[in-house]
């Protein structure tokens, strides 16, 4: 059997909506049993598949949670109090369902709390957790100080304020948590405005996904120093290993166009006016051009204390701007209406390097930020 909260047996009941319940009793799993029960119940208050499996499967279940915590209380487990709670608070959570279904009375008139049972073992819980978290500490490693967090958390959950778990809650995230440095190279000064562009937006990047909820922080080098950083653990150097900005080509092409029977005037024949048709022609030059920007970023990761290269990778991005029109000389009736509005474009002023030297590093961001989030994904 298992102990969710009331938040997960509120999940259960999506999916379960069709379910009496009899199937869940009868293969033993008791709350499961209740859940389905009384969520069928509560569409339907009169269903009897669904009071039969209620009336039989919550003694039992409560019984099973009761045991559950008595064993807890009179083991050695090092959380013993915090899981004694746990099965009371399931009983608690059978209770609340129970108590919002009205065609549940019906069968369970009495529901069986325990709030005020549970009191009295939050202090014993909390100590437990506060030792346990003390002990964690003490192992002087990354990966206990991340343990020794959670227990300082669950004694401040149960008694806030417990002797000075604030304090040790403060170290133990301190200690938990990577220290990365983030140097980002800067471009040359031509492309300053862009180039801080780019870092700050990289740095926002880390900021709002790296919050105070996750075990990882990045510090930039002024950050670090600023803060008196004594330890860090990890180096995260980025830099443009070679970029080009605005790179022009322009292609020309000319050609012929010609249209038949096109009526280019009149003419008197036996004292009559008749339209005359002939071929009318055109050149065409057309002009095509491109704006190429493109670059190569690199991303390195070190380990501080070793110097090893941990992680090594280049991202590519590409831009490229263009600019299309056309003239011609001739009749314009040779030509076809997609060629004419070709004409009546004009070459365009393509935008500055910095405007240019932004558009190619949109890929390359959505890629350094990706390879960021997967090389950190499991620490």
């Amino acid at each position: 059997m298992r102990a969710p909260h009331l938040a997960i047996a509120t999940a259960v009941f999506l999916t379960i909506a069709c379910s009496s319940g009899k199937k869940a009793y009868e293969r033993g799993d008791y709350y499961e049993a209740v859940t389905q029960s009384v969520n069928r119940l509560r569409q339907n208050p009169d269903h009897s598949k669904s009071l039969e499996a209620l009336k039989n499967a919550y003694p039992l279940a409560v019984e099973y949670y009761e045991q559950e915590a008595k064993n807890q209380i009179a083991s050695n487990a090092p959380l013993k109090w915090k899981s004694a709670i746990e099965s009371y608070n399931t009983i608690n959570g059978l209770y609340e369902l129970i108590r919002q279904c009205p065609g549940c009375k019906k069968v369970v008139p009495n529901p069986k709390e325990y709030y005020a049972e549970i009191g009295p073992l939050k202090e014993k819980a909390a100590e437990e957790s506060y030792n346990l978290g003390i002990d964690a500490l003490m192992k002087g490693n990354r990966m206990e100080a991340r343990r020794a967090y959670f227990n300082f958390n669950d004694a401040q959950k149960f008694v806030p304020g417990y002797k000075d778990v604030v304090e040790y809650l403060d170290k133990a995230k301190f200690e938990a948590t990577l220290k990365v440095v983030l140097e980002q190279i800067p471009v040359p000064r031509r492309y300053d405005l862009s180039g801080d562009f780019f870092q700050d937006k990289v740095e926002s990047y880390l900021r709002n996904t790296y919050t105070e909820t996750t075990f990882i922080r990045f510090y930039t080098p002024g950050e670090a120093k600023g803060e008196n950083l004594q330890v860090i653990d990890q180096v995260v150097r980025i830099e443009f290993d070679d970029f080009s900005v605005g790179n022009s080509v322009l292609r020309e092409k000319t050609e012929t166009y010609s249209k038949d029977s096109v009526r280019v005037g009149e003419a008197k024949v036996n004292g009559k006016v008749v339209p005359v048709y002939n071929t009318v022609k055109a050149k065409l030059t057309t002009y095509h051009k491109e704006v190429m920007s493109q670059g190569t970023l690199s991303m390195v990761v070190t380990d501080a204390k070793t110097n090893g290269v941990l992680d090594h990778k280049k991202y590519s991005g590409q831009y490229v701007w263009v600019s299309e029109w056309a003239r011609f000389n001739g009749d314009e009736r040779a030509l076809a209406e997609p060629q004419l509005r070709l004409c009546r474009l004009r070459e365009q002023q393509p935008p500055g390097p910095q405007d240019l030297f932004l558009e190619f590093t949109k890929p390359i961001y959505n890629q350094l930020t990706s390879g960021i989030r997967g090389f950190y994904q499991n620490y």
